[in-house]
């Protein structure tokens, strides 16, 4: 490696399962990002290596990795901000590898269903214009609805790498960002859901997922606030005669 090159190391999974390091040397003048990276990788030097992406702006989630051992989305990754030419990449660790940096996602989006993240109603949904949203309401949760289902602040929980039944950070914030919309009326179904033995009881409020989130999502404080809600629920299940 020179000083106009990084060094570019990254853990890869083969189809048996064999786990091992490769390491790449990287023009600087030819990549910002360390998505950019990776792409240089395969176009030039490796093309076996298997790495998922597609937007390359932080908008469709793809690209969640670990680089230099802190889960964060390689697209928006400043290669020269990392104070080092020495550029460690590795698959988020609590997700199953496919190959490579390629993880398998489907639980991640599996525990996000089962918080029902749409708009419920109880009415007979025959609506002879739009359910009306002021600002105001639209505000409420508003940074909830930034979330782009990366993934990242799963690989960021310490309870999800000792819980793999745990709904995790990501689900839980889906599940008050619709809590919070005013059309919504189904907030007590999944607050029977979060009450459970795998929803915020298990969280421990380490923090760790919010200081991961690349859009401000927050879901630490998002947990706090279900907690409070859950328990106004269950309070009120107590008075209710349904």
């Amino acid at each position: 490696m020179t000083k106009t090159e990084y060094e570019f190391t990254v853990k890869r999974k083969n189809d048996e399962g064999a786990v091992s390091y490769s390491r790449y040397s990287v023009p600087k003048d030819k990549i910002s990002t360390v998505l950019e990276g990776l792409i240089y990788i395969t176009e030039n030097i490796d093309q076996t290596l298997s790495v998922r992406y597609s937007c390359r702006m932080e908008i469709c989630g793809s690209c969640g990795m670990e680089i230099n051992g802190k889960p964060r989305m390689a697209c928006s990754t400043i290669a020269s901000k990392l104070g080092t030419d020495k550029i460690r990449v590795e698959p988020l660790k609590h997700y199953d590898v496919v190959k490579d940096l390629v993880v398998d996602i489907d639980p991640f989006f599996e525990k996000y269903r089962k918080g029902l993240p749409y708009i419920i109603r109880n009415d007979e949904e025959d609506y002879s214009s739009e359910l009306r949203q002021t600002p105001e309401q639209f505000k409420e949760y508003e940074k909830y609805s930034m979330c782009i289902k990366c993934g990242l602040c799963l690989d960021a929980c310490p309870i999800a790498g000792t819980d793999p039944d745990y709904m995790g950070p990501a689900a839980l914030a889906g599940v008050l960002r619709y809590n919070l919309d005013n059309r919504d009326q189904g907030s007590r179904y999944r607050l029977e859901i979060i009450n459970g033995e795998e929803g915020t009881s298990r969280c421990h409020f380490v923090g760790e997922c919010t200081e991961a989130c690349p859009k401000g999502v927050d879901p630490s404080f998002a947990i706090q606030i279900l907690r409070s809600q859950g328990l106004k629920h269950e309070i009120s299940k107590i008075f209710r005669k349904d």
